[in-house]
């Protein structure tokens, strides 16, 4: 429907070995101290390596700044809830500290942190050359979720936190942390823009900002890395030979023996500031922030797409599997807990043409996004009979041991060809309407199916939050055309983002009059599904349409302190 340009960086990280860490983990864990109680957990900064090579591609020249330095919490866990009350109000970061049974809490100061995306100005990095000239000062935010894995053998197997920061600009709440003896990422990944080093040898010194230091209690001890940056070329022998060899990688996919450069990440969602396409959408998601120095060399050569261990809609987690036959008996709807949908305000909004094949039309393209707010998730299963297009819907209750005690049909999924879905919608989930400014419907969206999956950590603060959904990755939830059964899943505290490429992501304004509209989007619109509250399940979002036909103009004021159109 739109054009929009594609971001030329290629993917190509830094490839630290994972043994690294595990080393230079295994100094601190080795450090007289390691074990003694302390009131506060125990932050360290270390590098997993001394040294680094990073790629410089010719058709597109600059370096990710991927250093292999982390975090490591030690005597506890850092964690970190991050909240807003309404759109109207400052975010605030509390940190939560856990002494035994005890559980104290102390305030970050007003104003540290502007969003969910991470601690802003975290690390600080200097770069020079050979001749011990300096070529390069910048600041990097840091992402407490960048979970790179254990410092420790005796550390959790597994850490608690989610595996990402959310970067929705209506996010709510979220919960950062680096579990005890494990160890974070300090790189910002693809929400740091590249820097341009010619080919060469360099040094990097990596510290925490003084503010961190004194907040967290940090040792001052900054970390140097020899760095190597390389000039590749996507053409020729060089390219292909000098971006690494993968060993059996499970992430190169059926990609060949000969490793490929990365293609570029997916466009960032329009207006939604630093937020990249996450979510459904005809583009491959870019991936957020993670332990990009952790990674195969085989990642190299795979698609940039969906990886284990994301939380923002940038991961393939396995869907559940409907069960195994449709339900018999009575249905009932128990008193039990039960999800509690709501829409956040439309946000990526513009103006696009109908192109070449809806000549002459203006169009008001969005993204839009319902969540779960609990305490129940939301589970759908469709059932389809031998030879019918459309599967009957049943929505599922669950008791607080996760015993199914009831079911309810709930309508009809269908199967959407259209490019950009090619999976099952179950119908009548969300409905999109322009409002007029006396809050008339003036146009509908004819999109009233969804795919349901948790594209984004909406509120991870809420009752009953998962912190680690399943089902994240509408290829992974919504079925073949030949599925004879699907269950799609919205979990507490994740929402379902459809991105403004999609068809029926829009209304055609091509007659509409200039002045204020509002952008609704209803959730449950014929409330089918089996909710705790039907009164919260509207957003509006005030947009304001100028220009001409064939050159429309939208104009979107802030939404309270939220000021991504």
């Amino acid at each position: 429907m739109m054009t929009r340009s594609l971001l030329a960086r290629p993917w190509r990280p830094a490839i630290a070995v994972a043994a690294a860490i595990a080393v230079t983990a295994g100094v601190v864990a080795a450090a007289p101290d390691a074990k003694k109680a302390q009131p506060t957990p125990k932050l360290s900064l270390i590098a997993a390596s001394n040294s680094v090579t990073l790629d410089s591609w010719k058709e597109s020249p600059g370096v990710y700044l991927d250093l292999g330095t982390y975090v490591t919490a030690e005597n506890g866990p850092l964690e970190l809830k991050v909240t807003r009350k309404s759109y109207k109000d400052p975010v605030v970061a509390t940190q939560i500290i856990r002494e035994g049974k005890k559980v104290r809490t102390k305030t970050l100061p007003k104003g540290l942190v502007k969003d969910f995306s991470g601690l802003p100005n975290f690390a600080e990095i200097t770069i020079t050359d050979a001749a011990g000239k300096k070529v390069l000062t910048k600041s990097e935010a840091f992402c407490p979720n960048n979970a790179s894995g254990r410092v420790r053998p005796d550390a959790p197997a597994k850490s608690k936190y989610p595996q990402s920061c959310p970067v929705n600009p209506f996010t709510l709440g979220s919960v950062w942390g680096v579990e005890n003896g494990w160890a974070s990422n300090t790189y910002s990944g693809y929400y740091s823009a590249p820097v341009v080093l010619p080919a060469g040898k360099y040094t990097a010194k990596v510290s925490v900002a003084k503010r961190y230091r004194d907040l967290f209690d940090i040792a001052d001890k900054p970390q140097t890395v020899k760095v190597t940056v390389r000039e590749l070329s996507d053409e020729g022998p060089a390219g292909r030979s000098a971006a690494g060899r993968s060993h059996g990688s499970h992430g190169a996919g059926h990609s060949g023996h000969a490793a490929a450069p990365m293609p570029a990440p997916a466009p960032a969602t329009s207006g939604a500031g630093p937020s990249y396409n996450v979510g459904h959408g005809p583009h491959t998601p870019a991936p957020p922030a993670l332990p990009w120095a952790l990674k195969k060399a085989g990642f190299r050569s795979a698609q940039v797409g969906d990886r284990s261990g994301q939380t923002d809609g940038s991961r393939k987690a396995p869907a559940a599997a409907p069960n195994t036959k449709r339900p018999t008996g009575r249905a009932t709807v128990p008193d039990v807990p039960k999800p509690d949908l709501r829409s956040l305000p439309a946000y990526g909004i513009q103006i696009s043409d109908g192109g070449v094949d809806v000549p002459g039309k203006d169009y008001l393209a969005f993204s839009a996004n319902v969540w779960n707010a609990g305490p129940a998730k939301l589970v759908v299963d469709g059932f389809r009979s031998p030879g019918k297009k459309l599967m009957d819907a049943y929505q599922y209750f669950y008791d607080a041991n996760g015993k199914q005690v009831g079911y309810t049909p709930t309508g009809t999924m269908e199967w959407d060809p259209r490019p950009g879905h090619e999976h099952w919608h179950f119908t009548d989930f969300a409905s999109y309407r322009l409002l007029k400014a006396d809050q008339k419907e003036a146009v509908r969206s004819g999109k009233e199916a969804f795919c349901l999956a948790n594209t984004d950590a909406v509120d991870y603060t809420v009752k009953n939050a998962n912190w680690d959904p399943d089902n994240t990755d509408l290829s992974t939830a919504c079925g073949q055309e030949n599925s004879i059964s699907v269950r799609e899943v919205l979990d507490v505290g994740s929402g379902d983002t459809y991105s403004q490429d999609l068809p029926g992501q829009s209304f055609d304004i091509t007659n509409l009059p200039n002045g204020t509209y509002y952008i609704q989007v209803l959730a449950n619109p014929e409330k089918r599904l089996k909710e705790t509250n039907l009164t919260n399940n509207s957003a509006l979002r005030k947009v304001v349409l100028g220009g001409r036909p064939g050159a429309r103009t939208v104009t979107v004021p802030a939404h309270g302190l939220v000021d991504a159109n």
